[in-house]
């Protein structure tokens, strides 16, 4: 049984290497190792639900580290999760992907990917995980830079701010073992005092920039137009999210003892409100369905940090269902987003409009997922968010304002998205479109059921899924059925008949889906600082550019100071007294006794 938990990180790995082999012109062959790698993984994974097990092993030769892998409720519930999206992302795939170049990297990138998250989840050794964890790194830069010729420069950015958080996840690392003494996970019970908020913080920026937080995103919206896109439904979108928030629930709720009343607590809200708010502002004013929905994918992860930093029950099963139903209604959104692609070769919202009645499947599976994302009842995104807001109005009304405005900007922004993509006048060159093959109608159809299944019965994912990874915190307490905060639910509702207004006044006022937000796109604040941020006037990549270029420049200068002072002046000064001396040399016996009496003279006061 424990040799089992082998097969998630192994299978995919060896397909990976077998995909890797087979000649491109082989059409069918990497697409049914594909399916049937991600198949039996999903077959696995859930025979391994519901199961314990434990594995160790010594490894790292004198270093005492244990390879040691760790099965329970709430790994088992992740790299379930994480099986389900693969096989349905490698379906869309082969459809989406047929005819491209460089296939074969594609797919074994994908089965890569799967394994390494496998293995990341199940690892019970900081060490093992973090072998993982990096692993990673080597397939997001591959899936983004096989997109196009142009793509290293979004891959090279994508690298280099994961490979920075990482290092210092590596530090927090380092840390935790010398207060703890271990480096086994489940092992590890820290209070966040001293340095243990400080091991925490090191080890929760690794965590929440693997989810795609602020400042750690900005690679995200590049990809979404430089990678290929079922990339942006599986791992930004998906699989990161999950292991992101799968390794921040697990410092906050085992290693470490978070609390409401530690600073801690507070800096995690603080971080998930402004990540919501910055993220959806953006989202908003994107006229690219793929750029939008990178934003949202930023945004929403703030709802999970929120609900997770809370450090209340309410908010932390609020925050871990926010991290599922994100999982599947935006790789649902990015999916539909591909279809699009797919049928009318762009994905540019001036130049889309009418699609709904030629593409019927893909436009009711965008409308389920944009209710889901927005908090529309009785989807699954409502439910989650409802408790969410429960723990963030429990901790400060002014974090469940930030919770509640995001949800009017989502809603804002998929009508904008929604109108200008499938309603208004068709183009003429989209008149003869049809909706996209079934591989790839298959994944958002069973996306899409998911949204309502885990809305309308809630109770199956928070008692089967959810809850069971808190415990005894919960004190028996279930959040499943009907939210039980009234007049949090009366709020949602006045506040997405708001963005539905503002949208009918946007649209009255500028004639068109695309522009129903432009009145606070060009409000007279909100313009400038739109203006510098489109022109990644805040990005935080291009400021530490700028800084690193600053540093080198100003190097630069000490070094040629430097080297002016070696080889410059020193040389002349050298010159000038030998050319001195050469002058006083005149072979004046009379002027050589004085230099003697004076030195002498000299000699004699130094010893008085």
């Amino acid at each position: 049984m424990n040799n089992i938990l082998f097969a998630p990180i192994i299978l995919p790995a060896a397909a990976a290497m077998l995909a890797l082999m087979v000649p491109q012109r082989w059409k069918s062959i990497k697409e049914i190792i594909t399916l049937t790698a991600t198949l039996a993984n999903l077959i696995f994974a859930a025979l391994l639900f519901g199961q314990e097990s434990y594995f160790a092993a010594p490894w790292g030769g004198g270093l005492g580290i244990e390879f040691s892998l760790r099965l329970y409720h709430f790994s088992g519930f992740i790299i379930l999760a994480a099986a389900g999206f693969s096989f349905l992302i490698a379906l869309y795939s082969t459809v989406f992907m047929y005819d491209r170049k460089l296939t074969n990297q594609y797919y074994s990138y994908l089965l890569f990917t799967v394994g390494m998250v496998n293995g990341a989840v199940l690892a019970d050794n900081l060490v093992v995980m973090l072998f993982f964890w990096e692993g990673l790194l080597l397939t997001l830069f591959g899936m983004i830079i096989i997109g196009h010729k142009d793509a290293y420069r979004t891959a090279i950015k994508a690298l280099i701010i994961a490979g920075v958080t990482d290092l210092c996840m590596m530090f927090g690392i380092g840390l935790t073992y010398y207060l703890s003494g271990t480096l086994t996970m489940s092992q590890i019970s820290l209070p966040l005092t001293g340095l243990g908020g400080v091991a925490f913080v090191f080890l929760m920026i690794g965590a929440i920039s693997k989810a795609g937080s602020m400042p750690f995103h900005s690679w995200i919206p590049d990809a979404s137009v430089d990678a290929p896109l079922p990339f942006m439904a599986f791992l930004p979108a998906s699989l990161e999210k999950l292991l992101g928030i799968y390794l921040l629930a697990r410092i906050s709720l085992d290693m470490f003892k978070l609390d409401p009343s530690s600073w801690i607590s507070t800096l995690m809200m603080i971080v998930g409100a402004v990540t919501i708010l910055l993220a959806v502002m953006m989202a908003l004013v994107q006229k690219d369905y793929k750029r939008l929905l990178s934003y949202h994918a930023i945004s929403q992860v703030g709802y999970m940090i929120l609900g997770i930093g809370t450090a209340l029950p309410v908010g932390i099963v609020g925050g871990l269902f926010h991290m599922i139903n994100h999982a599947m209604y935006k790789s649902c959104l990015f999916l539909t987003g591909g279809s699009v692609e797919k049928q009318t070769g762009t994905t540019d919202l001036n130049k889309l409009g009418g699609i709904a009645a030629k593409m019927p499947v893909t436009f009711i599976c965008f409308f389920i997922a944009a209710a889901a994302i927005s908090g529309v009842p009785p989807f699954n995104g409502f439910f989650s968010k409802e408790l969410v807001y429960d723990g963030a109005l429990a901790r400060g009304w002014v974090f469940y304002l930030a919770a509640i405005l995001g949800s009017f900007f989502t809603a804002a922004s998929f009508l904008k998205l929604g109108h200008a993509a499938y309603f208004g006048k068709i183009r003429e060159e989209h008149k003869n479109v049809t909706d996209a093959p079934w591989p790839m109608l298959i994944p958002m159809v069973t996306i899409a059921g998911f949204c309502i299944l885990f809305g309308v019965y809630n109770a199956l994912p928070l008692n089967k899924l959810i809850q069971p990874v808190l415990g005894a915190r919960l004190e028996g307490h279930s959040f499943a059925g009907l939210p039980h905060n009234a007049l949090l639910v009366i709020m949602t509702v006045i506040v997405l008949i708001a963005a539905y207004l503002n949208h009918r006044l946007g649209v009255k006022w500028t004639g068109s889906g695309i522009g129903a937000v432009d009145h606070i796109h060009h409000a007279p604040v909100l313009s400038n600082i739109y203006g510098k941020a489109e022109q990644r006037f805040f990005d935080p990549y291009d400021i530490g550019l700028k800084l690193v270029g600053i540093i080198a420049k100003t190097a630069w200068f000490i070094d040629r100071a430097i080297d002016w002072i070696y080889n410059r002046l020193t040389v002349d000064i050298t010159y000038a007294c030998a050319a001195g001396i050469r002058k006083l040399h005149n072979g004046s016996y009379s002027t050589y006794i004085m230099w003697s009496l004076s030195g002498t003279v000299v000699i004699v006061l130094m010893f008085i």
